[in-house]
């Protein structure tokens, strides 16, 4: 039953899990951000991404890894939020965008989110188990940074870069788990994809500056300020570069190019269209990297394939 009064700031009004979800299972759903699916998205791309890079020549990416890395995707993103949400509890509070989350709110207890915690992570790890050995001990290795993320804002104003390693080890993982090794392309999108969640999450943050200075935690947001453009056009000509060096290091085809003009328009939109002081159009342009990501899958798939002239 939906109860307009508990949904969440920064999801949408009409989001499935208020709609339509159990009322009792809604506190677990939102713990996991599963009412706001942006993130899942934005960790998934860099593995699609990965996994498409790695696919043979001429060949579509192998769709049985597609479907376990978004499995995988959606259970580890929702670790990573319950986590942070525990971490965060006493913080939540007082943040207009976040009083309504459910461990500040009152809707869960923290024993019952550490269980719904260890309970995502079992299934994350059933996942990973499916791949093969250095793949999974290549995963085991990435708890370290989802450990630490939801504490770097309480000692670096670069969470966001906290956020980039583990967003993104996806894009080391996929290739692991379709190659069994690792070569300079994957590591080039890692890098990139760093500068990339820098970049999109930098807007993100600026949603919260004034409440993270009244509580005293830092973001990119808060450092950058009136020159966060400057910086978003770096990270975002970073993301592009690698982007355009790991195809290239991974023998994609012209095609590949071709629709990375179109990313690389997508991304120029963003830097144009930003404005720091607008919180409902920073949500937009953040949301919009699930486009960006997309193009880019389009393009490195494609650009496993030859022109037909």
């Amino acid at each position: 039953m939906r109860r307009p009064d508990n949904i969440i700031d920064d999801a949408s009004k009409q989001n499935w899990v208020d709609l339509y979800a159990p009322e009792g299972l809604q506190p677990y759903m939102k713990l996991s951000r599963l009412d706001r699916p942006i993130g899942t998205w934005l960790l998934l791309l860099p593995c699609l991404w990965s996994i498409a890079l790695a696919a043979p020549v001429g060949a579509f990416p192998n769709i049985w890894f597609f479907i376990l890395f978004s499995l995988g995707a959606l259970v580890m993103r929702g670790a990573g939020c319950t986590l942070n949400d525990i971490a965060d509890r006493n913080f939540d509070g007082k943040v207009e965008r976040t009083k309504k989350r459910p461990l500040p709110s009152g809707q869960i207890t923290l024993f019952q989110a550490v269980f719904w915690l260890v309970l995502q992570c079992l299934i994350g790890l059933l996942i990973l188990l499916q791949f093969n050995l250095f793949a999974i001990l290549l995963g085991a290795m990435s708890l370290f940074l989802v450990a630490i993320y939801p504490f770097a804002k309480r000692f670096t104003y670069w969470p966001q870069f906290f956020l980039g390693l583990a967003f993104n080890y996806g894009a080391l993982l996929g290739w692991a788990a379709v190659k069994g090794d690792l070569s300079p392309a994957p590591i080039v999108l890692y890098l990139g994809g760093i500068a990339w969640t820098l970049g999109y999450d930098t807007i993100y943050a600026h949603q919260d500056k004034e409440d993270d200075v009244l509580i005293g935690v830092k973001s990119t947001a808060l450092k950058f300020g009136a020159t966060t453009i400057y910086w978003l056009i770096a990270f975002y000509l970073a993301i592009f570069a690698a982007l355009l060096l790991s195809g290239y290091l991974a023998g994609l085809t012209p095609p590949f190019y071709v629709l990375m003009a179109g990313a690389g328009a997508h991304l120029a939109w963003q830097a144009r269209t930003l404005d720091i002081h607008n919180s409902d159009l920073c949500l937009i342009i953040f949301k919009s990297n699930k486009n960006f990501g997309l193009i880019v899958l389009a393009a490195i798939i494609a650009g496993k394939f030859s022109l037909p002239w």
